[in-house]
């Protein structure tokens, strides 16, 4: 799962192009809970929680380890770990080989397994990729292990004990893990809460979205799924642009953010949008765009984290999100400091 981080080309820093001219006042829905984000804050010793599913992608010729929710937490180690900080997978997954594999890629890697929820009865998440006429299509396996994800007082420790949190639409397919996250959800008021919609197949109506932003301080998601929440939601017609800023303001959210692939990441707020340049870097050889959505994620909750302006948490977005699509694999080895 990843290789030693290579040498980094030399980029021009990236550079605002719309000055923010007011101070947004912290979200009501950010409050610090006994001292927990003012204390992590101190020391830098953040905990960044992935919640929901991990899956292996079955190929005809190699099985690969991925899922949205594992991706993100595995970004999020690489960046805090150095310190003293992590990035938590809070999944569920089966005692079979493909969860024995789950465990003992993590630990090679040297990840958090404390949270990973263990199934006696069902399997662990598998993604079925064929090949037709050289495309590839995916089958999202129903009724396994983080369908059944639950909600006891180590989720309750996490929950109101984590900085950050992300989650997303698949993960709440089924009424129990559904019902476990918005649970989860609910008792971390004190944490920045990241909806990344990532839509995929069906697994997703217009009542899930809707109590997911609801429940979210932070909406993120791509150009291809902006059509369809703006369709779900009621979203007036118009420009992406007026479709962020209506979704933002309906969900009294922080912000609302867009990616656009090899533009970068747009950030609406209530004092207008930002963007910041997209760097540039070498491709590798095999190098492939899986994971640089959950690398931007991330950087977009570190940045947070850390109090940075918006153009800052943008830029380090884009960063992230460009370098790990320039490199084979979804969570490839991150370069020292590529995240400061």
């Amino acid at each position: 799962m990843g290789r030693a981080g290579r040498s980094l080309r030399r980029v021009d820093l990236p550079r605002e192009r719309r000055v923010v001219l007011r101070h947004r006042p912290e979200h009501p829905r950010e409050r610090r809970a006994d001292g927990v984000l003012n204390a992590a804050s101190a020391n830098g010793r953040f905990t960044i929680v992935g919640l929901g599913e991990a899956v292996f992608d079955l190929f005809p010729d190699k099985v690969v380890l991925g899922g949205t929710s594992l991706n993100l937490s595995v970004h999020a180690q690489q960046l805090l770990a150095p310190h003293g900080g992590r990035g938590v997978l809070l999944s569920r997954i089966g005692t079979d080989d493909l969860g024995r594999q789950l465990l003992s890629e993590f630990k090679s890697r040297r990840l958090p397994v404390d949270n990973i929820q263990l199934d006696h009865d069902k399997p662990t998440g598998r993604v079925l990729v064929q090949f037709r006429d050289g495309e590839p299509h995916y089958e999202i396996v129903r009724d396994v292990a983080w369908d059944a994800l639950a909600f006891s007082q180590a989720e309750q420790t996490l929950a109101a004990n984590c900085h950050a949190i992300c989650f997303g639409t698949l993960s709440q397919r089924d009424p129990r893990s559904r019902a476990s996250i918005r649970t989860i959800l609910r008792a971390a008021p004190q944490a920045v809460r990241l909806f990344d919609v990532n839509l995929r197949q069906d697994f997703f109506d217009a009542e899930i979205i809707s109590e997911s932003c609801a429940l979210a301080t932070v909406v993120k998601l791509n150009e291809a799924e902006l059509p369809v929440v703006a369709k779900l939601l009621a979203l007036p017609n118009g420009e992406p642009a007026a479709q962020m800023e209506t979704l933002r303001a309906r969900f009294n959210l922080r912000a609302a953010v867009l990616t656009r692939g090899e533009r970068g990441t747009a950030w609406f707020d209530a004092s207008g949008t930002i963007e910041a340049d997209v760097p540039r870097f070498e491709p590798a050889l095999g190098a492939d765009s899986v994971g640089a959505g959950d690398a931007c994620s991330a950087g977009l909750l570190v940045g947070l984290l850390r109090h940075q302006t918006p153009r800052e948490v943008v830029a380090l977005a884009n960063r992230l999100g460009a370098y790990v699509a320039s490199q084979p694999g979804a969570t490839p080895v991150l370069p020292a400091g590529l995240g400061d």
